[in-house]
């Protein structure tokens, strides 16, 4: 991956409706260049997917926790389980005191609480921290440019 292409990562990410000849104008490239750079980009894996960016709480889940899961046996094999829990956003299995780490988004408390509930009714879940999030200063995509240096 070449300067280039992370300059397309970079804009697709400031708006991914962008059309090609836009896209190619910003980086130096022919329109038709730019696309064949995109589907590349796509088909290496490097765009996993493209979507909308929506307002949680205009839809509805302004509620957000990242709950610290605990657990008596290995987590590794439960990403079915957790991925079966629609609020649950994201899900690592981490190092540190604790097992599991995911990001919730609900619309209540109690909500929030059904799905602490939920997540206990996993297989070897022993308990949970969660850490409700009052405020968020920013929040961004990964860089492209960060790790410029690394082969590609």
């Amino acid at each position: 991956m070449d300067h280039i292409d992370r300059a397309l990562l970079a804009q697709l990410q400031e708006d991914a409706t962008r059309p090609y000849a836009a896209l190619g104008e910003a980086v130096g490239l022919s329109a038709g260049a730019a696309h064949e750079r995109v589907r590349k980009l796509r088909e290496r894996g490097v765009i996993r997917r493209t979507a909308a960016d929506v307002d949680p709480a205009a839809v509805g889940s302004g509620v957000l926790a990242y709950v610290m899961v605990d657990s008596t046996s290995w987590m590794g094999d439960s990403a079915d389980a957790f991925a079966a829990l629609p609020e649950i956003l994201e899900a690592h299995v981490i190092a540190g005191s604790a097992s599991v780490l995911v990001k919730v988004r609900t619309a209540t408390t109690e909500q929030l609480q059904d799905v602490l509930r939920r997540i206990y009714a996993i297989g070897g879940v022993s308990g949970t921290q969660a850490t409700v999030v009052l405020e968020t200063f920013f929040e961004r995509p990964v860089s492209p440019h960060v790790g410029a240096d690394l082969p590609g």
